[in-house]
């Protein structure tokens, strides 16, 4: 290595910057991987996902929350929000992955089922197509769901 080829070298790693997973800058490499006792918010453990499902003649509108700390992603909540008979709809639970399966019960107002459960297999581009049921049953209905970036 010749003698220019170490000084860029050194200068390279002097002008090195270092940041904590917050995004705030440290001095040290340590310090940027080192474990801290924060109180972690509602908001660092769930994003929001819109999936609009379709079956010819409904759609349903739906945004997710999940947790992007997990995989599959474990669905955390969230609301159907139109198209669908007693509307909203609270999502209760499921997962997002390689298969969607999205759990939901009833609460709006109507002479509806109580609950939802839609199930589906990812294909590309980014959707799920599966079935969908009511009260229990989840293959009543054929659907195409698709994931809205």
């Amino acid at each position: 290595m010749t003698t220019q080829a170490r000084k860029q070298k050194g200068q390279t790693r002097a002008e090195h910057r270092f940041h904590n997973p917050q995004g705030a800058e440290v001095k040290t490499r340590d310090e940027a991987f080192a474990t801290q006792a924060v109180e972690v918010s509602a908001e660092a453990v769930q994003t929001d996902a819109k999936l609009t499902l379709h079956n010819g003649a409904v759609t349903f509108e739906m945004t997710v929350k999940y947790n992007p700390n997990t995989y599959p992603f474990v669905i955390t909540g969230g609301q159907i929000t139109s198209g669908i008979c007693g509307a909203p709809w609270d999502i209760t639970g499921g997962s997002l992955g390689n298969s969607l399966r999205i759990d939901a019960k009833r609460a709006g107002q109507g002479s509806c089922a109580n609950t939802i459960t839609i199930v589906g297999q990812f294909q590309n581009p980014p959707s799920y197509r599966g079935t969908y049921g009511f009260d229990g049953q989840s293959s009543s209905f054929n659907h195409t769901t698709r994931y809205q970036c």
